[in-house]
């Protein structure tokens, strides 16, 4: 049963973030579930801004929240926002992870997110913000850790009105990839309409990090990955979990 408290839930329009509001909706009830998407001058903004507007479609929520944050292109420092730094291609260790945090990551990108979470949320009477961070099978960004969370949970305590009470809600954090995948196929997730990829916006390019993640994820799940990938290029490297064929 929806306890009937309203929740915020940051949809980027990715896998992880798209459970999240799957299981938010199940706990707070669909109609009780605000959406908010951050625009950053990530290179694949657009395709991620259509995952997000399907993926709230899917659900019927109507209360969405569409951000756009242009200083972090400005800021650069991030393959995602920087056109001068180059994805990195076939890039993970063979472990699945990278050994140092990439240049995909987005400095503190996190906080800006939370906090203009939190103030939707404490503006709206939210009582809950879901977050789509995952810590072990991430690329290794240090935003992504469960003590980040732990922080900031105290810093809107003490941030906020007295009579709020907001709780960062990070239901995926110590899930695999493929327990996500999982996660989400039982919840009834539409995974078919999430985008991960960090250069492409038609056909996942399938060798950047998020999308060699995400490939091993579904194949260590057993099931296809329901977004297209581009059939031109040769696979990549194989890694752990991930077969080197072309994919679907």
């Amino acid at each position: 049963m929806a306890d009937g408290r309203k929740a915020v839930v940051l949809l980027s329009g990715g896998m992880d973030s798209c459970v999240c509001a799957a299981t938010a909706c199940k706990q707070h009830g669909a109609h009780n579930v605000a959406l908010l998407h951050a625009s950053y001058g990530q290179r694949t903004e657009s395709r991620e801004a259509r995952a997000f507007c399907e993926i709230a479609d899917f659900y019927g929520i109507e209360q969405r929240l569409m951000v756009q944050l242009d200083h972090f292109r400005a800021i650069g420092g991030s393959a995602l926002t920087d056109a001068s730094i180059a994805v990195p291609e076939n890039g993970l260790g063979s472990d699945g992870h990278g050994s140092a945090i990439p240049v995909t990551y987005v400095p503190f990108r996190n906080a800006h997110f939370l906090s203009v979470g939190v103030s939707w949320a404490e503006a709206i009477g939210a009582s809950a913000i879901y977050i789509g961070a995952v810590a072990e099978d991430s690329s290794g960004y240090p935003d992504c850790r469960p003590e980040y969370y732990r922080v900031f949970q105290e810093l809107v305590r003490v941030g906020t009105r007295p009579e709020t009470q907001i709780e960062i809600v990070t239901p995926v954090i110590e899930l695999k990839k493929n327990e996500i995948i999982r996660k989400g196929i039982e919840l009834g997730a539409p995974l078919h309409l999430t985008w991960s990829c960090y250069q492409n916006d038609e056909e996942a390019c399938g060798v950047c990090d998020s999308c060699l993640l995400r490939l091993r994820a579904f194949s260590e799940a057993g099931v296809p990955d329901p977004i297209p990938y581009r059939r031109d290029r040769q696979a990549a490297p194989a890694q752990p979990g991930i077969r080197s064929t072309t994919w679907n």
